[in-house]
């Protein structure tokens, strides 16, 4: 968990939505909230909020939203080292994110 329970950019939820996509690069938000166990709608104002500042940016890849950290972010470089930085303590977060599946499964393979 974030040291003291801070919120450098405004909430919780904010915050920990930025941490989750400078981990996962790129993500959708029904994956940000099961990786950070909180609600979808909780999720998807943050992103909305993230979005609307230039902090973050979405992309539609056919019915699903994608977003990552805003690459035009005029001080990105700087946000992501600072977001490096905050995710030091999250060893729970970091589990979570290592243990997502990334690829799509092989046709016909079971479950």
């Amino acid at each position: 968990m974030l040291v003291a329970r801070s919120s450098p950019f405004g909430g919780q939820t904010r915050t920990r939505v930025l941490l989750a996509l400078s981990l996962l690069f790129e993500s959708y938000p029904r994956e940000l909230a099961r990786v950070l166990e909180v609600p979808l709608s909780g999720v998807q104002k943050a992103l909305q909020g993230l979005e609307g500042d230039g902090i973050a940016s979405g992309r539609s890849v056919g019915r699903m939203r994608l977003f990552r950290i805003n690459p035009r972010y005029f001080a990105y470089s700087d946000l992501q080292r600072y977001l490096l930085r905050l995710t030091e303590p999250e060893i729970d977060l970091k589990r979570r994110v290592e243990a997502l599946r990334r690829r799509p499964r092989r046709t016909g393979k079971p479950l």
